[in-house]
């Protein structure tokens, strides 16, 4: 069981004492995060995918942090589409934050978001893609060929064309890019 720690289920015990209002749903692996995070947005949930806490690293390298007043319909809602997370947890104990998964580095004219293992970089003035690197997945190499050169507008989306973790994790510095470089 996951929770099988003393020590963990006493922190979990004192964190739902405070009244959280965030959770994280832990999932065994990152084809279900994936597929969980789109099933909620779909629906309208105001969630978003983060790095798991160091305390309980089980299962994938992703969580979703949602709010935690809705868990029993966003359970009820991912288990009618077939995809149930090992736990759902509250997530207000320092110990239990949610990792940041995006890194911003801004170089002057370049700006680069650094997303789990994937890193983006454009040019500001233009928003042309300049640079995707990280990873190690068989699909960086071909990602790269696709975006790079092209403006954020004009590229496809890297969930569109990719095929594995590093494609996601792309897709969401594309889409955090997208957002630092809108208007």
């Amino acid at each position: 069981m996951l929770f099988s720690n003393l020590f963990f289920k006493q922190i979990l015990l004192k964190t739902r004492e405070q009244n959280p209002d965030k959770g994280i749903l832990i999932f065994e692996n990152t084809s279900q995060v994936i597929r969980a995070e789109s099933i909620l947005k779909n629906q309208g949930w105001g969630i978003r995918v983060m790095g798991p806490p160091p305390e309980i690293q089980h299962g994938c390298d992703l969580v979703i942090e949602f709010p935690l007043i809705e868990e029993l319909n966003i359970l009820r809602s991912l288990k009618q589409a077939g995809v149930s997370p090992l736990e759902a947890v509250p997530a207000n104990s320092p110990l239990l934050k949610p990792v940041d998964i995006f890194q911003i580095k801004d170089y002057g004219a370049y700006l680069m978001v650094r997303a789990a293992n994937m890193k983006l970089t454009v040019e500001k003035e233009t928003l042309t893609i300049v640079n995707i690197s990280g990873g190690g997945c068989p699909d960086v190499p071909y990602l790269a060929k696709e975006l790079v050169g092209k403006t954020l507008n004009e590229a496809p989306a890297p969930r569109e064309i990719g095929h594995t973790l590093c494609g996601y994790a792309l897709q969401l510095a594309f889409e955090e890019m997208k957002h630092r470089c809108s208007p």
